[in-house]
C-alpha cells in the first residue's frame, strides 16, 4: 500500500515510517525538519519531501493514497507563541484534511492527552477538554475539526489518537523535550542521581512507542472513525520508573528530590482505554517496566557513583 507520513523525521513519525517500509509498504515522508532529524531516517529508501504541511500543495504531488498518518506538529509544551503553534498544528491539519477529503483517503492523526489538562483520571474521551497550555489548545482544536469531518462523513475513516507519555527509540534528538524516562536514564547513565519533584509519587501513563505504532495500524485497519486514547491504561510513579531504570541499567541510584515550582503541574495522567479497545481494537502489549527493558536493556551500565 501507499502511505504518506507527515512529521516522518520526528520521534513517533520516524518509527512509524520505518515500520511501514519494513512491512513492504511504499512510504513518502513530508517534514519541514523544524523539530525532526535526518538521523532518524537512516536506511529509509522512500522519498522525503522537505516542506511545511500547512502550505504544501499536496494535490500537486499525490493523486491517490491508501492512507495518511499525520504526525507533524510542534509538540514542545513550553512554546507560548499561539500563532506559531496554530500554524503548524491547526493550519497544517486543515490543509491535510481538505486534501484527504478531495482524494477520499483514510487519515490517522496524532492528538494528545494534553487536551485533558488537569482533568480527572482515568481520563476518558467523553470529558470536556481543559487544556492547560498552548499545545493542548491546538490539539483540542484539531479534535474539533476532526469531529466536524466525522459528522459529515467526508472521509472513509478518520481516527485521532490521544497519545499519553510516549517513550522509546529515536527520541534522543529531542533533548530537553524528550520523555521523562529518557531524561532520567541519561542522568543515571552519566553517574548522577535521577532528579524528580518531591517526592516522586507523581504518576504518568507512560506508553512505549511500539504500542503507539500498533495503535496507528489498528486505527488504519479498523475503517472506523473517532478519537481514542493511546496509553497503557495504567499510571506509573516516577519512583517506580527509577526503580525499573536501576534494574535495567544495573545500578542503585536513590532519587534526588526537589521542590516543584509549577502550580499548574499535572499530578496524574492515566488513559481509560475502553473506547480504544472497542473502536479500533487497540490493546497495549508492553507495561511501562517492560517497555523500559526493551528500550534500554542493551544500554551501557550506569556509572556507580553519587548514589
Amino acid at each position: 500500500m501507499k502511505f504518506l507520513v507527515t512529521g516522518g523525521a520526528g520521534f513517533i513519525g520516524s518509527n512509524l515510517t520505518l515500520s511501514l517500509e519494513k512491512e513492504g509498504h511504499q512510504v513518502t515522508v513530508l517534514d519541514d525538519f523544524s523539530s525532526g532529524h535526518s538521523n532518524n531516517l537512516k536506511g529509509f529508501k522512500g522519498e522525503v519531501i522537505r516542506s511545511d504541511v500547512a502550505t504544501f500543495q499536496l494535490a500537486s504531488k499525490f493523486k491517490a493514497l491508501d492512507g495518511i498518518f499525520h504526525q507533524a506538529a510542534i509538540t514542545d509544551t513550553t512554546v507560548t507563541d499561539e500563532k506559531k503553534m496554530f500554524h503548524a498544528n491547526v493550519d497544517g491539519f486543515r490543509n491535510l484534511l481538505e486534501f484527504a477529503v478531495r482524494i477520499k483517503t483514510t487519515v490517522v492523526y496524532a492528538s494528545s492527552a494534553a487536551v485533558y489538562g488537569k482533568g480527572a483520571s482515568p481520563m476518558k474521551e467523553s470529558q470536556t477538554p481543559a487544556p492547560a497550555n498552548c499545545y493542548g489548545v491546538s490539539k483540542a482544536r484539531m479534535d474539533e475539526m476532526a469531529q466536524e469531518v466525522i459528522r459529515d462523513k467526508s472521509l472513509p475513516s478518520l481516527v485521532g489518537l490521544r497519545y499519553f507519555n510516549v517513550f522509546g527509540p529515536r527520541e534522543d534528538y529531542k533533548g530537553s523535550a524528550a520523555s521523562m524516562i529518557y531524561q532520567l536514564a541519561q542522568q543515571m547513565k552519566s553517574g548522577k542521581r535521577p532528579r524528580v519533584f518531591k517526592y516522586g509519587e507523581q504518576k504518568r501513563d507512560f506508553v512505549y512507542v511500539k504500542d503507539v505504532l500498533r495503535a496507528n495500524w489498528c486505527a488504519f485497519q479498523s475503517k472506523r472513525s473517532g478519537i481514542v486514547n493511546v496509553g497503557t491504561g495504567g499510571a506509573t510513579t516516577f519512583n517506580e520508573v527509577i526503580a525499573a531504570l536501576n534494574r535495567v541499567l544495573g545500578c542503585s541510584f536513590e532519587p534526588d528530590y526537589f521542590d516543584n515550582p509549577y502550580s499548574f503541574y499535572q499530578n496524574v495522567t492515566e488513559a481509560d482505554l475502553t473506547l480504544a479497545k472497542k473502536l479500533i481494537g487497540y490493546r497495549p502489549e508492553y507495561t511501562t517496566p517492560e517497555g523500559i527493558k526493551d528500550y534500554l536493556g542493551h544500554s551501557s551500565p550506569a556509572h556507580a557513583k553519587n548514589r
